[in-house]
């Protein structure tokens, strides 16, 4: 699926996040990247074979003082 030089990761890989994005739908919440993943803002992922990746555990944001 990537045209790139050097090719994005695979989606099957570890690195799969590292690869180039090219949707962005910000106002929606997710990107396209280019190895077919639909990667979404709470860390979530599809990936192209259907497969869903849950969202991450973030760490609560705390106020400076």
């Amino acid at each position: 699926m990537c045209t790139h030089q050097t090719t994005c990761p695979p989606a099957d890989s570890a690195d799969r996040e590292a690869a180039v994005r090219i949707a962005h739908r910000p106002e929606q919440g997710w990107s396209l990247l280019c190895n077919g993943i639909v990667h979404f803002e709470d860390t979530g992922e599809l990936l192209p074979d259907g497969t869903i990746i849950e969202p991450q555990h973030r760490p609560q944001r705390t106020a400076h003082v």
